[in-house]
C-alpha cells in the first residue's frame, strides 16, 4: 500500500512539474488610429496593431482576413505577412478594406492563418471587435 501511494504521489508531482504542451495559436488586434467611418463606403487602410501568440512552429507566412459578423458576404479582403518569429505586426504591413458599418456598431472578426513550407495550413487564430 505503501508503493502504491508513493507511486502515486510521484505521478502527481511529475504531472505538476511536466513541461506543458505548446500554446496555442491566438490572436488580438487594436484598431489603433483608425479613422471613424459609418458611411458604408469603406477606404484601403493599414491593418491593425495585431499581437500573436502561440504561432505553430514551421511558420513562414501568416494570412489575414476580416470578415463583418454582420454582413458575412461583403469582402473587406486582408493580406499576408512574411512570418520571422515577430509577436507583433504593425500597421502597414498590408491594406485592406476598413470596417464602416452604415447602419451602427457591426462585429469584425480577423482570422491568421499560419502557413509553412509549401503552402501547408499548420493553424487559425481568431480575434473580433465591435466597430466603432
Amino acid at each position: 500500500m505503501k508503493n502504491q501511494f508513493v507511486a502515486a504521489a510521484t505521478g502527481i508531482a511529475l504531472l505538476m512539474v511536466a513541461p506543458t504542451s505548446a500554446q496555442a495559436f491566438s490572436l488580438s488586434f487594436t484598431w489603433g488610429n483608425l479613422k471613424l467611418c459609418t458611411s458604408g463606403r469603406p477606404n484601403r487602410v493599414a491593418n491593425p496593431n495585431f499581437k500573436l501568440s502561440g504561432v505553430p512552429e514551421g511558420t513562414t507566412k501568416i494570412k489575414f482576413k476580416m470578415v463583418d459578423r454582420n454582413v458575412p458576404k461583403y469582402n473587406h479582403g486582408g493580406g499576408s505577412v512574411k512570418y520571422t518569429g515577430q509577436k507583433t505586426i504593425a500597421p502597414g504591413a498590408f491594406k485592406y478594406k476598413s470596417p464602416c458599418p452604415p447602419d451602427g456598431r457591426h462585429t469584425y472578426e480577423w482570422t491568421a492563418t499560419a502557413i509553412g513550407k509549401g503552402g501547408k495550413k499548420l493553424g487559425t487564430a481568431k480575434s473580433s471587435k465591435k466597430y466603432p
